[in-house]
């Protein structure tokens, strides 16, 4: 498995659909195998009939397409959907390092931000890290959500070039 060390933010484009709705299909599935709940078709056609360019950013890692986040607007902040990493990626940091910088401008404005995994996803843990808290829970979903920090926040979510240890 090689290291990459570099990856950037881009925003999302009409045609990135196709390739996020295949890494969802690949990253969710052992978790929708285990809850009884994977279907090939339908795991992909609700990321399409859901998906809102104007609110998702691509990952690009060693400049390929790597993952996506979706942050969109709620009543009360917004909700992180679709955080999704090719799996030959994730555990080296570059998830966390996306999430810091989602809640580093969900700080600066003072937005809570809500979210939701599939019971005994691994991903659970993650967000727990960065402050996510149960909200409330179901037989598939667990509800997480996480209020603004009350330190001051001075840098957000912007596209840029990232390599490990710090942003370019």
């Amino acid at each position: 498995m090689s290291t990459v060390t570099e990856w950037a933010l881009r925003p999302a484009l009409p045609d990135d659909v196709e390739a996020i709705a295949e890494l969802r299909a690949v990253v969710m599935r052992p978790d929708l195998e285990r809850l009884g709940r994977y279907d090939e078709h339908r795991v992909r056609q609700r990321l399409r009939d859901a998906y809102a360019p104007e609110h998702t950013s691509v990952v690009e890692a060693g400049g390929a397409f790597a993952g996506c986040v979706t942050l969109r607007p709620a009543e009360d902040g917004w909700w992180l959907e679709n955080f999704l990493l090719s799996p030959g990626l994730q555990g080296r940091g570059i998830g966390s390092a996306v999430l810091d910088g989602l809640l580093a401008r969900a700080d600066a404005e003072r937005a809570t931000v809500r979210l939701n995994v599939l019971r005994g996803s691994a991903a659970r843990r993650l967000y727990e890290r960065h402050g996510f808290a149960l909200e409330r829970e179901d037989p598939i979903d667990v509800f997480l959500v996480r209020g603004p920090a009350r330190l001051p926040v001075t840098e957000g979510l912007a596209p840029r070039t990232y390599r490990m240890g710090g942003a370019t």
